[in-house]
């Protein structure tokens, strides 16, 4: 198991553009969910982009020190289930016909907001997913 600095420089050494730091990735997650709790009204694109925050963290978490792992982990479950209650389990229909959906275990990705608003939500209906309008939520 690495410490955060290793795993922060081993993660951008695979592709990822920065070595972001743990403390970075939950805040970002963090922040997608209370966007999402509140309606996300961008494009598809920056959504898709958004939530690979959850995907660094993911892979993170395969890689850290067990301590790392035990401290945040509390943090990021509430995110998850703050996440899994503002959003509709499709299996990744609809997010599926805009970007290629990444591995099972990813379940974020199987997932679309409840509420449906701006450019994101049109996307969304487009493709037959449903969910509520910000002003009915």
């Amino acid at each position: 198991m690495a410490t955060e600095t290793e795993v922060e420089e081993l993660l951008h050494q695979r592709g990822w553009r920065t070595a972001f730091t743990v403390a970075e990735r939950v805040n970002a997650w963090a922040a997608l969910v209370g966007v999402i709790e509140r309606g996300y009204g961008d494009d598809i694109y920056e959504y898709t982009n958004d939530l690979y925050c959850r995907n660094w963290l993911h892979e993170a978490w395969l890689l850290l020190d067990e301590h790392i792992v035990q401290l945040w982990t509390p943090q990021i479950k509430a995110l998850d289930d703050r996440y899994k209650a503002a959003t509709v389990d499709d299996d990744g229909q609809a997010l599926d016909q805009f970007h290629r959906l990444p591995g099972p275990d990813l379940r974020w990705w199987r997932r679309h907001p409840r509420i449906l608003t701006g450019d994101l939500g049109r996307s969304l209906r487009s493709v037959g997913a449903i969910g509520a309008d910000p002003d009915t939520a």
